[in-house]
């Protein structure tokens, strides 16, 4: 089949690393049966939106790129697919323009996409099966140069759903019960994208320090993976109870883990913490992360915290705040609570059993967090100016019009570097290279120049 004849598909994700490679798990599937992938300014005869449904404003942000899209795009398909597909398919379908809504598990069925675009099915075409009938891992990995021509880095889905049952958390509707793909198909997964020549594999999924396949759980599959001739293994969100003695000593004496830990913390107060019904408290998530910080050389730990939640205090709050401030974090990614329909925190606010906190004080504890994490970012990157650092680049100078390229050493730090004559054409790109970091710009990012 000729190019030309071709069926073109575009794609946006919206959302957690575990949407990205889904949706390049799709793309791939969808290139082996004939398609040609496409952007969305070159055109595309469907284009895929895959939406998340964390909170509120996550979903206000779908909605708003759905109309874009159909706006821009008239003549394309619009499939909206994913978690908020899968929690709210009668709002979406609402939308003028939207052709079909698949859910959590059934946006992998690819022969949907060719009857959408076939014309075949009528449309707002919907298909979300229940979250109580998620049995399958399906696959969240990309294999094709046609998918991601650079070849740095793949997303490797290792495991999906939830069993904690955090009281604000939409995940047990949206991806079911926690289940794990088996190790040794994990492995040769990770074998192939190896050999396709990515050069560091991120292992995702919704909750994977719950992995578990039989007897083997997450730091068994790890001690497998060292054998995959991959450079860099990075570690996606884990769960504090998850980051014991165990899996501490394990990225502490890899070559291959990076040492970049991401532990959502959510409050730094205890009362919050079990309202959460988060599985930890304050003092077991200081020992994590200080055990952490100590064992594991140039360690970088980011956290999610969440302000907010119904019934939070000022002065649990500033508890909070103080405890975030004493800890070795390198960033934050700070969260406003999200009331999400059918959760038990949406019951309780319902009853009455707890008050939400007013919208504009809300506002102002997000934004004194938010600076709060900048200065810890600043602080901890600044320890890198005037030192080497190895960094993995994703892209050439000269890529579409670029004056820089950018990469990641392996504790996840941006670093910049200038377009420089010394070094050939496609020297640059998909290779791990040592770079003298001179400087932090204003955005945080580090700024340096490859070493010869």
């Amino acid at each position: 089949m000729k190019d030309s004849m071709k069926k073109r598909v575009a794609a946006v994700t919206l959302g957690c690393k575990l949407n990205y490679a889904e949706t390049s798990s799709i793309l791939d599937d969808l290139c082996k049966q004939g398609w040609q992938l496409s952007s969305i300014e070159e055109g595309a005869e469907l284009i895929i939106i895959h939406t998340c449904a964390v909170t509120g404003k996550a979903e206000q942000k779908c909605r708003q790129k759905i109309r874009g899209m159909i706006r821009k795009n008239p003549s394309s398909r619009i499939a909206v697919i994913g978690c908020y597909s899968q929690l709210s398919p009668g709002t979406l379908s609402e939308i003028k323009g939207v052709d079909a809504i698949l859910g959590s598990n059934d946006k992998f069925d690819i022969e949907c996409y060719n009857n959408i675009v076939s014309g075949t099915i009528p449309g707002p075409f919907v298909r979300v099966s229940p979250a109580s009938a998620f049995e399958a891992v399906y696959p969240g990995y990309s294999l094709s140069a046609e998918v991601n021509p650079h070849r740095t880095r793949a997303f490797l889905k290792i495991q999906d759903g939830c069993d904690y049952g955090c009281s604000y958390c939409t995940i047990p509707m949206v991806r079911g019960r926690s289940r794990s793909l088996p190790a040794e198909q994990i492995v040769d997964r990770a074998r192939l994208l190896a050999l396709s020549g990515y050069r560091e594999i991120v292992l995702t999924g919704v909750n994977i320090g719950d992995y578990r396949y039989g007897r083997l759980k997450l730091c068994d599959l790890l001690r497998m993976l060292e054998d995959v001739n991959v450079s860099r293994i990075r570690i996606s969100s884990i769960e504090p109870d998850i980051v014991d003695s165990e899996l501490i000593s394990i990225v502490a004496e890899s070559e291959k883990i990076v040492p970049h830990l991401h532990i959502p913390l959510q409050s730094g107060s205890d009362r919050i913490l079990r309202a959460m019904r988060r599985r930890y408290d304050t003092a077991v998530y200081r020992d994590r992360v200080l055990q952490a910080v100590d064992r594991i050389a140039d360690c970088a730990i980011g956290a999610d915290v969440m302000v907010g939640f119904p019934g939070e205090t000022e002065q649990e709050f500033l508890e909070m705040y103080r405890f975030i401030e004493e800890l070795p974090l390198a960033y934050l990614h700070v969260f406003s609570c999200s009331i999400r329909p059918g959760t038990p925190l949406a019951g309780q606010v319902a009853e009455r059993e707890r008050k939400p906190v007013a919208a504009r004080e809300t506002a102002r504890r997000y934004s004194e967090l938010t600076e709060l994490g900048r200065r810890k970012e600043a602080a901890f990157k600044g320890q890198y100016t005037g030192k080497e650092c190895m960094v993995l680049f994703e892209r050439e100078p000269g890529d579409k019009g670029m004056q820089q390229c950018s990469g990641y050493t392996r504790n996840y730090l941006r670093v910049v570097v200038e377009s420089s004559d010394s070094f050939p054409a496609g020297s640059i790109a998909r290779n791990e290279l040592p770079v003298f970091i001179e400087s932090m710009g204003d955005d945080l990012n580090l700024k340096g120049r490859v070493l010869s």
